[in-house]
């Protein structure tokens, strides 16, 4: 994608920053990234009136632009 070199691109999981190398970036490397657990299901915040998605471990997030937010759920919390 011809990023430039050493750029850090910033997203939030859980209200805490991280920063990655690289984009767009997969859900299962924001997990990972975060320490979540992998069985954990990863929502990106939804602004203003947007709702909630739910991402996959294979989707790629792009993260440039505003900071993402994203929270973690433990399997099983919902339904």
């Amino acid at each position: 994608m011809g990023d430039e070199k050493g750029h850090e691109y910033r997203f939030k999981v859980d209200g805490k920053i991280y920063e990655s190398p690289t984009n767009p970036i997969s859900g299962s490397k924001i997990k990972a990234d975060a320490g979540v657990p992998a069985n954990y299901q990863l929502f990106l915040e939804g602004k203003g009136k947007d709702s909630d998605r739910a991402i996959s471990d294979s989707e790629s997030v792009d993260l440039a632009g505003e900071m993402k937010n994203f929270y973690a759920a433990p399997p099983a919390t919902f339904g």
